[in-house]
Parts: structure tokens; C-alpha cells; sequence
């Protein structure tokens, strides 16, 4: 997506368009790796050396909170970020960490002991091992609450 496009976009959202968050957008637009606030902050300094890791956590909360961005749910203890806002999976393999999003049709996903709740967010995950680590024969030594897996 365009820088312009971006700036229309915050505007509609009534967000001021400055330069740090134009750039976060825009790396999220470009780097569909779901990144974390470290990858990019890393990435961002190197252009704009007054860049603070606050700002970068700022800017994600409040393109959140406007419904432009998601934050990737994970078994990890760091949040991740995805500019694709439209309903999809994630699949984790918990070999190499990386997330790769899928296409699924929660409009067809039936949930059941959820009547007069409001639901806000869907988050759906998926673990395993991804077809690269899964081929290699190289598994990640993963412990579970009763031992090892």
C-alpha cells in the first residue's frame, strides 16, 4: 500500500498521519511476517535514529484500538502484529516459530455455550510443524506439562 494511501487511511480513523506511523503501516503492508514491536523497532531506527521502541508500541496500540492492525495471537510471550484485518487463521510450527496465515470461514465455525456473550475478536491458532521443519526430521524439543512431546 501506497504512503498516501496510508495517510488517507489513518485520516479516516482520525489519526495524524506523522512519519513514524506511516512507516510502521507501511512495514506492516510490506512485511506480512507478522513482526514483533523489536523487529520493528530494529528495522525502523536505521532511518529514523530518533525512533523510540515506545513509539513503535504506541502506534500498534492505537492502530489497534482503530481496528487497522491485530495483534496475532500466539504461544509466545511477545505480541506480534498483522496488517491483514480480515478474518484468517494462523498456523505456528512450533519448530521454527514461524506464522503463516491460512484462509478459514469463521462465518461457518459454530460455537456452542457462548449464547449472550458479545464477541469482539476471533483468534484462531494452529500448532505444529510446518511442511519445511517437518521434511528436515529436525523437531524442537518441546515440553508439555507431563514431560516431553
Amino acid at each position: 500500500m501506497k504512503r498516501k494511501a496510508i495517510g488517507e487511511q489513518l485520516l479516516q480513523k482520525d489519526i495524524r498521519p506523522s512519519f513514524p506511523r506511516l512507516r510502521v503501516m507501511e512495514y506492516l503492508f510490506k512485511n506480512r511476517n507478522h513482526p514483533t514491536v523489536d523487529e520493528i523497532y530494529r528495522e525502523l531506527v536505521q532511518e529514523m535514529p530518533t525512533l523510540s521502541k515506545t513509539t513503535v508500541y504506541n502506534t500498534l496500540a492505537l492502530f489497534e484500538e482503530a481496528g487497522l492492525v491485530r495483534r496475532v495471537a500466539s504461544s509466545e510471550n511477545e505480541a506480534r502484529y498483522d496488517a491483514f484485518i480480515e478474518d484468517h487463521g494462523h498456523f505456528r510450527c512450533e519448530s521454527c516459530g514461524v506464522l503463516y496465515d491460512f484462509t478459514i470461514r469463521l462465518e461457518k465455525a459454530e460455537e456452542e455455550g457462548l449464547d449472550n456473550f458479545e464477541i469482539r475478536k476471533r483468534d484462531i491458532l494452529y500448532q505444529g510443524l510446518c511442511p519445511r521443519c517437518r521434511n528436515s526430521g529436525i523437531k524442537k524439543l518441546i515440553i508439555d506439562k507431563g514431560g516431553y512431546r
